[in-house]
């Protein structure tokens, strides 16, 4: 099969999200291949970096040969596969003196469904739940894309707009009023202030905490915050998000913490001193490069900077970020 014939079939599936929702463990290697072609050629950016580090689209046959684009081309660079109307931009939050990620959107409608399937795979029927929010520094700023989800969760389930801010006074009481079981998603910080004046015991609440202390607290081990809150919802199930603005899908883990991909998503694991390195170090603490199917107007192929270990059957976890100044080849980076 050419290139040529890739492309054309590529671009006939880029019109359907099905394509990717339908994948398996049996045809994933195709798939994630065809696209990979059709990014290499139509991604402006990866195609460059493809080029500074010298790699030919014809040398890979399997999607662990595929080179992962730097996650910090999000932040200097529009990665953008092919021309297309932008329906939504989603940032990343910062802080003083940073620059946001940023995540070029073609139909919004298609990340809200790939988010809406994921979450099913986790907690059933999404009808089954009244969903809240707790994420006080991601109502505060714009273009959120897990405000967007989360967002879009309530307005699927036709319910209120339970989105908090610190009332958590007013959070306490609606939990209590609600007649089906109740899904919060919150952000650590927010959390652990909420547990500590209003402790809970609501065997039908599902705690999603979807991130860290964004400077607000001193920065904890999961292990740490998952007691800390468990002792105050003794009853409750918590469990962590794994998303970020460079990926439209998610990962959700267990009650210790060990994440699971959707079938379309996989985490590779990379020596935490070269981004280019194809070593494979599952069980031990590594790099974590992401395969997201989802992300077909963009890039599937990331090397972020997050450390983890990830294990045979493709669970995983999050254990700390990478020093920057350790990692070689940055200077590719710059294009």
């Amino acid at each position: 099969m050419t290139n040529r014939d890739i492309t054309f079939e590529v671009m006939m599936l880029l019109n359907d999200m099905d394509d990717v929702w339908s994948v398996n463990e049996c045809n994933f290697n195709a798939l994630a291949l065809n696209i990979f072609q059709y990014q290499a050629k139509n991604n402006k950016i990866y195609a460059k970096y493809l080029d500074l580090i010298g790699k030919s689209t014809e040398s890979i046959s399997h999607y662990s040969e595929i080179p992962f684009l730097p996650i910090s081309l999000f932040k200097t660079h529009d990665v953008k596969t092919g021309k297309f109307e932008t329906s939504h931009i989603f940032e990343s939050s910062t802080t003083t003196g940073t620059i946001p990620s940023r995540h070029f959107i073609k139909n919004i409608n298609d990340y809200h469904q790939n988010c809406l399937k994921i979450i099913e795979q986790k907690i059933g029927s999404l009808s089954d739940y009244e969903v809240f929010g707790l994420l006080p520094n991601y109502l505060e700023r714009k273009n959120s894309s897990l405000v967007s989800m989360v967002k879009f969760l309530m307005e699927e389930n036709q319910q209120s707009m339970n989105f908090f801010l610190y009332d958590f006074e007013k959070l306490c009481v609606r939990l209590h009023e609600s007649k089906k079981k109740k899904l919060l998603f919150g952000v650590s910080f927010a959390l652990l202030d909420f547990a500590q004046e209003y402790p809970l015991d609501l065997e039908d609440l599902i705690i999603i905490e979807t991130g860290g202390m964004k400077g607000r607290k001193k920065e904890i081990t999961k292990s740490e915050l998952y007691e800390q809150l468990q002792n105050s919802f003794k009853t409750s199930t918590i469990i962590s998000e794994y998303g970020m603005t460079e990926l439209l899908s998610q990962a959700y883990s267990d009650k210790d913490c060990i994440y699971k991909c959707p079938p379309w998503m996989k985490i590779l694991p990379r020596p935490d001193n070269d981004p280019l390195s194809k070593d494979m170090v599952k069980g031990h603490t590594a790099a974590l490069n992401i395969i997201d199917l989802a992300n077909i107007n963009s890039c599937c192929f990331i090397a972020t900077d997050d450390l983890g270990k990830v294990f045979e059957d493709g669970r995983f976890e999050v254990t700390g970020r990478l020093d920057q100044s350790d990692i070689r080849g940055c200077s590719l980076m710059a294009i």
